[in-house]
C-alpha cells in the first residue's frame, strides 16, 4: 500500500512541475518543419501560378501560330486577288484596244463616204438633202469616235498607261480649240454659247490635246444636258496663282443627291425611257482624271434638276511663255498633186478614200493586202504611203521595215499609218518601224489633206 501511494504522489508532483512536456529542441524540430512547409506550399501555390502562366502563354503561342498562318494565308490569297485583278485588268484594256479596233474599222468608211457626199454637193449641182444626210452621217460618226475614245482612255487611266506631252500653253488656244470642236453640235440644236476670256494671255503648263479633250468634254456635256436653244456659257479669269475655267448652262441640272458621284465611272443620273441623253456616263471620270494630272482640280455644283449646272477647272499658272502652235498649212488640191499609195484591206475603207485624195487632185494607186502594198511601193516611187497596220499577209510594220531596209532616205515615201490601234505603245512601235505620222481610225479628210500638204512641203 504504501509503496503505491508513494508511486502516484510522485507522478502528481512531475506533472505539477512539468516534467512530461515537449522539450525545447521538439519545439524547435516542429516549427522548422512547419516553416519548411510554409515554404513548400508557398513554392507550390507559385509553381501553380507558373503552371497557368505557361498554360496561357501556350494557348496564346497556338492562337499567334494560328494568326500567323491565317495571315501568311491572307498574303498568299490578296496576291493571287492582286494578279488576278491585274490579270483582268490587262485582258479588259487590251478587249477594249481590240473593241476600238473593230469599231473603227467599220467607222473609216463612214466617215470617208460622209466628206465625198459632202465634196460631191459642193463641186456639183446644190442639193440640200445630200449635204444634210452628209452631215447627220458625219455626226453620228465623230460622236461614235468620241464615245470610243472616252471608253479607251478610262481604261488606260485606271492602267496608268496615259502618259502626258506637258509644254507651255496658251489657255485661250486650248478654248478656242475645245469650241471650235462642240461649235457645230451647239448650232446644231439651235444653243447659244457665249464665250468670255481675260484680255491678258494666261500660260499653263499642259499637254494641249489633253487639256482641249476635258474643255471639249464639258462643253459637249453641257450642250448634250440642255435642250434645243438652251444657253451655254464659257469664261475664263486668273485667280491669284491659278486659272479657272467655268463651263455652266441652263439644261436639266443634277440632284443634290448625284452630285457627290458625278465624276465617278459609269456613273449617271436618271435617264427617260428614250435616253435622248446618251452617254456612258465615263466622260466627267476622264476629266476628272485629266485635269488632276495637270495639278488641277474639278468641281460641279448644281441648283438641283431641272435649275441648270456650272463645272469649275483650276489650273496652276505657268512661269515660262507659251509656245507658238505649229500648224501644218491646209494645201488644196491646185498646190500641186502627188502620187499616193494606199494599202487597206477594208475595201470599202480603201475606196472611198482613194474617191476622196482623188477628188482633191491627186493620183492614188491601192492594195488590199500587206504583200500586194510591199510590191507596189517597190515596182514605183510614190509621194506618200497611207497604210493600215493591221493586213492580211504582212502588217503595216513589216512593210515599213522592208522599205526603211532597201531605200534610201530620199527615195522613201512619206508614210502615215492609219490604225484602229490608239495607244501609246502602238505609235511607238510605228515610228519605230519607219512611219513619220500615226493616225487613228476614222481619220477626217482634212487631216489626211494636211499631212499630203505636209509631206508635198517636205519634198519639195
Amino acid at each position: 500500500m504504501g509503496t503505491s501511494d508513494e508511486s502516484n504522489a510522485g507522478f502528481v508532483r512531475r506533472s505539477l512541475m512539468g516534467e512530461d512536456k515537449p522539450s525545447l529542441g521538439g519545439l524547435l524540430r516542429e516549427q522548422e518543419l512547419q516553416q519548411r512547409i510554409a515554404v513548400l506550399e508557398a513554392e507550390l501555390s507559385h509553381a501553380r501560378v507558373l503552371a497557368r502562366e505557361q498554360t496561357r502563354l501556350e494557348a496564346q503561342v497556338e492562337q499567334l501560330r494560328e494568326a500567323n498562318e491565317h495571315l501568311v494565308m491572307a498574303t498568299v490569297s490578296a496576291q493571287s486577288l492582286r494578279d488576278l485583278a491585274e490579270a483582268t485588268n490587262r485582258r479588259q484594256t487590251e478587249f477594249l484596244a481590240m473593241l476600238a479596233h473593230e469599231l473603227r474599222n467599220p467607222l473609216a468608211p463612214l466617215s470617208m463616204a460622209a466628206s465625198l457626199l459632202g465634196s460631191v454637193g459642193a463641186s456639183g449641182p446644190s442639193s440640200p438633202q445630200l449635204a444634210h444626210v452628209a452631215g447627220v452621217v458625219r455626226r453620228q460618226v465623230d460622236h461614235m469616235a468620241r464615245l470610243l475614245d472616252d471608253l479607251l482612255d478610262a481604261a488606260r487611266i485606271s492602267s496608268g498607261k496615259i502618259t502626258l506631252s506637258v509644254r507651255p500653253l496658251a489657255l485661250a488656244a486650248a478654248l478656242d480649240q475645245a469650241v471650235e470642236t462642240v461649235a457645230p453640235r451647239i448650232r446644231e440644236r439651235g444653243q447659244r454659247l457665249d464665250v468670255e476670256l481675260p484680255d491678258e494671255s494666261l500660260t499653263i503648263d499642259g499637254d494641249p490635246v489633253r487639256l482641249t479633250q476635258v474643255f471639249a468634254n464639258l462643253l459637249g456635256n453641257a450642250s448634250k444636258y440642255t435642250g434645243e436653244g438652251g444657253h451655254v456659257s464659257l469664261r475664263a479669269w486668273r485667280a491669284g496663282e491659278e486659272v479657272v475655267v467655268t463651263v455652266s448652262d441652263n439644261g436639266s441640272g443634277i440632284a443634290p443627291e448625284m452630285l457627290p458621284q458625278v465624276f465617278d465611272l459609269f456613273i449617271q443620273g436618271p435617264r427617260s425611257l428614250a435616253r435622248s441623253e446618251g452617254g456612258l456616263g465615263i466622260g466627267l471620270n476622264v476629266v476628272r482624271n485629266l485635269v488632276g494630272m495637270h495639278g488641277g482640280s474639278v468641281t460641279a455644283d448644281s441648283a438641283g434638276e431641272g435649275k441648270g449646272s456650272s463645272f469649275t477647272v483650276r489650273l496652276p499658272l505657268s512661269g515660262a511663255s507659251a509656245q507658238a502652235a505649229e500648224m501644218p498649212p491646209g494645201p488644196g488640191a491646185a498646190e500641186g498633186a502627188c502620187r499616193i499609195l494606199l494599202v487597206e484591206d477594208n475595201v470599202d475603207a480603201c475606196d472611198t478614200l482613194r474617191a476622196l485624195l482623188e477628188l482633191a487632185g491627186h493620183e492614188v494607186a491601192v492594195a488590199y493586202d500587206g504583200r500586194a502594198g510591199l510590191e507596189a511601193a517597190r515596182a514605183r516611187r510614190y509621194d506618200v504611203l497611207i497604210c493600215d497596220i493591221g493586213l492580211p499577209g504582212l502588217d503595216g510594220l513589216k512593210i515599213m521595215e522592208h522599205l526603211r531596209r532597201e531605200q534610201s532616205r530620199e527615195g522613201k515615201p512619206f508614210a502615215v499609218a492609219l490604225s484602229g490601234y490608239g495607244q501609246g505603245e502602238d505609235r511607238e512601235r510605228a515610228f519605230e518601224a519607219g512611219f513619220d505620222r500615226y493616225l487613228v481610225k476614222p481619220a477626217t479628210p482634212e487631216v489626211l489633206l494636211e499631212l499630203v500638204g505636209e509631206a508635198r512641203m517636205l519634198g519639195a
